[in-house]
C-alpha cells in the first residue's frame, strides 16, 4: 500500500482541512529532535516538553507546569535507549500522545499520566514509584492504561480483553482518553508495519475504539481515526473520495460567500457571533456522496456559528430561518435534548437563491469545546468528589460524575454477562447504536436508553432483576403493553407483580433492545426452564370454564308466565334501572336502560316491558377483567372472587394480544350491594389494570 493511501495528509489539496493535524505533526518532529538531545538543566522546562506546555497553557493559563517537567524527566530517563519501529526515540510516543491531549484541553493530571503511561509496562518504573512521586490520581490512571495496554488484540482474545478495557475505562474515563490518543498516534505511524497487521489494527480501531471515541464525545480524535481507518481498509473508496475533494479544491466554493451573508445578518441583528466554514473530513464526504449521489460545492463543508450563551443559539436560529429559506427536515435541537455523549448544538440547513443548500451548526463556545474534546474537556472528574487518598486502592470502584449513561449501563451488565462471547456480541450491538433517548420515570428520575428501546428495557434499567415481575406499564399516563417502544421524552411507570414466582416470557426477548434486559431475561429463562415453558403456554392458550346456570335471576317481567333472561351485553343487577323486550319465542330479555341495545330497539318502534326486581338480595353479573399476562393470574383472580363469597357461573379467558389478556366472568352474588367491593378486590390482583361491567 502506498504512503499516500495510509496518510490523508500527504495530499496537498486536502491540507486546509487537516491544518491542525499538520501543525501537530510538525510539532512532533520538533519533539523528536529535542528528545534526542536529552533533558536540559533543572531551572527551565525541557525543549521537548515545551510544545506540550504551550498547548496546555492555551487552555489552562494558570496550570502548574513543574509536574509536567518532572514527569517528562522520569519518562525520558526511563525510556532512554528504547526506539520505535520508525527509528525514532521511544520518548517521542508519550510526548506525541500528551501533545494530542493538551491540544484537546486535558487537565494537568491527565497529561502527567499520559507522559508516564508506558513507563510501568516497558521500563523498570513501578506503580508505587509513580504514586509516591505524582500522587494517587496519576497512579490510578497509569495503572488503568497499563492494564489496557496488556490487551492482546487478536480475534480470539477480543471478548475478554475488551471486557477488561471497559472496566478500566469505567473506573476513570481519563484512562480511555489516553488510550484513544495513544491509538491515534500509532495509527498515524502505522505505515512502518506489514499490510496485514495494519488491517488488523485498523479493524479493531473501527469496531471498538472509534465507537468508544464517539460515545466519549471526543470528535476530534474520532474523525481522524475514521479517516486513517478508511484509507487502510477501503483504499479504493478513499482514493475516489480524495479525488472528489481534490476536484472541489479547484472550483469556486460557495460556502465562504454564504458565511459572509450569515455574518451580515447576525451583525445587523446585534448578535455577536463567530462564523466559520468547517470542511468535512474524508469519511463525512464519503457518506454524503453515498447519500446524495452527485455532490455540489456546498456539500464539502458546513457553517459553524459560535456564540456566548444558550439563548443566543436560538436567536441565531431565528435569524437564519427568517432571512434564509430553511430546510425544515434538517432541523435538530441537541441543546434541549443533548446526545448521549454530551454533545449539544442546533443543526439546521438553509437554501440560497443560487440553489445551494448549506448545513449550519449553532453552538456556544463551551459546547464547541465539549463537541471537539468530549469528556477530555470536562477536567478532573474527582476534584469535588472523593479525596484522592480515599481512592488509593486501584481496585476500588469510584463514582465518576462525567461518566455517560451508556457507559454506566455497560458496566452494570458486563458483570452479569454469562460468558465473554455474550459480552462481545452485546458490546458490539451497544456500540452500533447511534442515538439515545431519555425517558422520565414516574418517581421523578430519568432513564437513558438506546433508540428503539421498549418498556421491557425501561423495566430492567430501573428495577434490575426485580423487572422479572413486571406485568405492565403506563406511558404518558396510558396503559400499554411491555413491548411498546418508547420515544424521547416519554414518562413511564412500570407495574410490578408482588408474586415472587413471576418471571419473564420468552417473547420478551423479541422486544428487548438493551444488553441488560436481554442478558437478565436469558439468564432467568435458562434457570427456570419449567416456569418459562408454563409462562409461554399460559400466554398463548385460551381458557374457558363454563358453569351450568343461565336464567333470569331476580328479574320479574309484567307478563304472566314469561321466561325472563338477563341480557349478556349489559348483565343488569339489582338495583339497576332495567327494561325488558319480548324476543322470539315469547321470552323477555332484560337490559339496563343505559344499554345501547335499548336505544336501538326503541328507535325501531319496539315496545318495552316493565321489569322489576324480586325482594331477594342475590343477583348475577358479568364482569370484564383486563390484565397483563403472567403465570397463575387466573388462579389468583378466582381466589379473590371466592374470598368475597361470590360463585363463578362461567369464566372465559381470551388469547393474549400484545401480552394483554381479557377475562370474562359471569358471577352469582349473594348480595348486590357487594358488587363494588368485589370489583375492587379483583382490581387489587397484581396484573389486573381494569375491571368493568360487561
Amino acid at each position: 500500500m502506498s504512503a499516500e493511501a495510509t496518510n490523508p495528509e500527504a495530499h496537498p489539496e486536502v491540507r486546509p482541512e487537516l491544518r491542525r493535524r499538520g501543525r501537530t505533526r510538525l510539532d512532533l518532529r520538533r519533539l523528536g529532535r529535542a528528545a534526542l538531545l536529552g533533558p536540559t538543566s533543572r531551572d527551565r522546562l525541557p525543549d521537548a516538553i515545551g510544545h506540550v506546555a504551550e498547548a496546555h497553557r492555551a487552555h489552562h493559563p494558570d496550570a502548574d507546569l513543574s509536574v509536567l517537567r518532572r514527569a517528562y524527566l522520569l519518562a525520558e530517563t526511563s525510556h532512554r535507549g528504547q526506539m520505535r519501529k520508525s527509528g525514532e526515540p521511544y520518548i517521542t510516543h508519550p510526548l506525541a500522545v500528551t501533545l494530542i491531549l493538551a491540544e484537546l484541553g486535558a487537565e494537568t493530571t491527565t497529561l502527567t499520566a499520559s507522559l508516564l503511561h508506558d513507563t510501568v509496562e516497558d521500563t523498570d518504573v513501578t506503580l508505587d514509584q509513580v504514586g509516591e512521586e505524582f500522587g494517587d490520581e496519576v497512579r490510578f490512571i497509569v495503572d488503568g492504561v497499563t492494564k489496557v495496554e496488556k490487551i492482546d488484540y487478536g480475534a480470539a482474545a477480543e471478548p475478554e480483553t475488551f471486557r477488561k478495557m471497559l472496566v478500566a475505562t469505567g473506573n476513570d474515563v481519563r484512562v480511555m482518553s489516553i488510550k484513544l490518543a495513544d491509538r491515534l498516534h500509532n495509527m498515524r505511524t502505522l505505515g512502518v508495519m506489514r499490510p496485514e497487521k495494519q488491517a488488523r489494527i485498523a479493524k479493531v480501531t473501527r469496531d471498538v475504539l472509534i465507537p468508544l471515541a464517539e460515545r466519549l464525545g471526543v470528535q476530534a480524535l474520532k474523525t481522524e481515526l475514521e479517516d486513517l481507518v478508511f484509507a487502510i481498509l477501503h483504499p479504493e473508496e478513499y482514493e475516489r473520495t480524495r479525488a472528489l475533494i481534490s476536484a472541489h479544491a479547484g472550483e469556486r466554493d460557495p460556502l465562504p460567500a454564504i458565511a459572509d451573508s450569515v455574518r451580515t445578518v447576525l451583525r445587523d441583528a446585534g448578535i455577536t457571533a463567530e462564523v466559520q466554514v468547517r470542511p468535512r473530513h474524508f469519511v463525512s464526504v464519503h457518506r454524503i456522496a453515498l447519500k446524495r449521489g452527485e455532490l455540489r460545492g456546498s456539500d464539502f463543508g458546513r457553517i459553524l456559528v459560535q456564540v456566548g450563551e444558550n439563548a443566543d443559539c436560538y436567536a441565531v436560529l431565528g435569524e437564519m430561518h427568517t432571512c434564509f429559506t430553511p430546510v425544515v427536515s434538517e432541523f435538530k435541537d441537541f441543546i434541549a435534548a443533548p446526545k448521549f455523549n454530551l454533545y449539544q448544538s442546533l443543526h439546521t440547513a438553509v437554501a440560497t437563491p443560487e440553489g445551494y443548500v448549506a448545513e449550519v451548526i449553532v453552538r456556544t463556545r463551551q459546547m464547541h469545546r465539549v463537541a471537539e474534546a468530549g469528556v477530555v474537556a470536562l477536567g478532573n472528574p474527582y476534584t469535588t468528589g472523593t479525596p484522592p487518598e480515599a481512592a488509593a486502592d486501584c481496585d476500588e470502584e469510584r463514582v465518576d460524575p462525567t461518566r455517560p449513561g451508556w457507559l454506566s449501563r455497560l458496566l452494570d451488565w458486563q458483570e452479569s454477562a454469562p460468558d465473554p462471547d455474550t459480552f462481545w456480541s452485546v458490546l458490539r450491538a451497544e456500540l452500533a447504536q447511534d442515538r439515545e433517548i431519555t425517558v422520565f420515570r414516574a418517581d421523578g428520575g430519568t432513564l437513558g436508553l438506546p433508540a428503539g428501546a421498549s418498556c421491557i428495557d425501561a423495566a430492567y434499567a430501573q428495577h434490575g432483576e426485580a423487572a422479572h415481575g413486571c406485568i405492565g406499564a403506563r406511558v404518558n399516563g396510558r396503559l400499554t403493553s411491555l413491548s411498546s417502544p418508547l420515544s424521547d421524552g416519554d414518562t413511564v411507570q412500570l407495574l410490578l407483580a408482588h408474586d415472587a414466582s413471576s418471571g419473564p416470557a420468552a417473547e420478551w426477548l423479541d422486544h428487548a433492545r438493551t444488553p441488560a434486559a436481554r442478558i437478565a431475561i436469558s439468564s432467568w429463562l435458562q434457570a427456570h426452564p419449567d416456569l418459562a415453558m408454563a409462562t409461554t403456554s399460559a400466554a398463548r392458550a385460551p381458557l374457558s370454564v363454563v358453569g351450568a346456570r343461565g336464567d333470569g335471576g331476580n328479574a320479574v317481567a309484567d307478563l304472566p308466565d314469561a321466561t325472563v333472561r338477563l341480557a349478556g351485553c349489559c348483565t343488569p343487577v339489582p338495583p339497576d334501572a332495567v327494561a325488558g323486550f319480548v324476543v322470539r319465542g315469547g321470552a323477555v330479555t332484560v337490559h339496563r336502560v343505559q344499554c345501547a341495545a335499548v336505544a336501538r330497539m326503541r328507535a325501531v318502534g319496539r315496545t318495552s316491558v316493565a321489569v322489576h326486581w324480586r325482594a331477594t338480595a342475590d343477583c348475577r353479573v358479568t364482569l370484564l377483567a383486563e390484565s397483563f399476562g403472567r403465570p397463575h393470574l387466573l388462579a389468583d383472580l378466582t381466589e379473590a372472587i371466592a374470598r368475597e363469597g361470590v360463585e363463578v357461573v362461567s369464566a372465559t379467558v381470551e388469547p393474549p394480544v400484545e401480552q394483554r389478556v381479557r377475562h370474562t366472568y359471569t358471577l352469582q352474588l349473594p348480595d348486590a350491594t357487594g358488587l363494588t367491593a368485589l370489583m375492587r378486590a379483583m382490581r387489587d390482583v397484581p396484573g389486573v389494570y381494569d375491571v368493568s361491567r360487561a
